[in-house]
């Protein structure tokens, strides 16, 4: 392993490290607060806010998560009047979502509660730091997105269905 190899590790591990501390600064905001919303509810309702006429599907995409489980979350939050459905026009069999008056009041707390903690973390840095540091994720995320590209396929493991059969 080289020099390079390691710097690379410790930026990863340090950015994990960042990111823990910062999710668990989000959920005691969660947990602790009025707001009774579950962390998947959260990012859905921060999700929905920021893309008004977005789509279960579209959430499905960004977040990975099943479709069932993400239709009764979004049941959930329409239950208790943080969102809001209608029918797609240019496809019925489609729901626009977009967040009600309480669940955008709700969002701009939650936002305003994570920019303090944001603000709170970066405090001793300069404003060139943080476009460098922004510079550097932005490099990071693009990297990514050319490794997905030439990623192959996966490969399906046929040897429990050979053994199966």
């Amino acid at each position: 392993m080289t020099r390079t190899d390691d710097l690379s590790l410790e930026l990863f591990d340090g950015l994990h490290n960042v990111m823990h501390l910062y999710r668990a600064r989000q959920l005691r905001a969660l947990r602790d607060g009025a707001f009774e919303l579950t962390p998947m509810e959260y990012k859905a309702l921060g999700y929905v806010a920021r893309h008004p006429g977005c789509t279960q599907s579209d959430l499905v995409e960004r977040f990975g998560r099943d479709k069932g489980q993400l239709a009764r979350l979004l049941k959930g939050l329409r239950d208790r009047g943080l969102l809001e459905s209608r029918v797609d026009p240019a496809d019925k069999r489609s729901m626009l979502l977009a967040p009600s008056a309480a669940g955008e009041q709700l969002h701009r707390i939650l936002r305003d509660e994570a920019a303090e903690v944001a603000r709170q973390a970066t405090t001793g840095l300069s404003k060139s730091q943080c476009r460098a540091v922004l510079a550097a994720l932005e490099r990071i995320r693009q990297n990514f997105e050319d490794l997905s590209q030439q990623l192959p396929e996966p490969i399906a493991d046929t040897a429990c269905h050979e053994a199966a059969v």
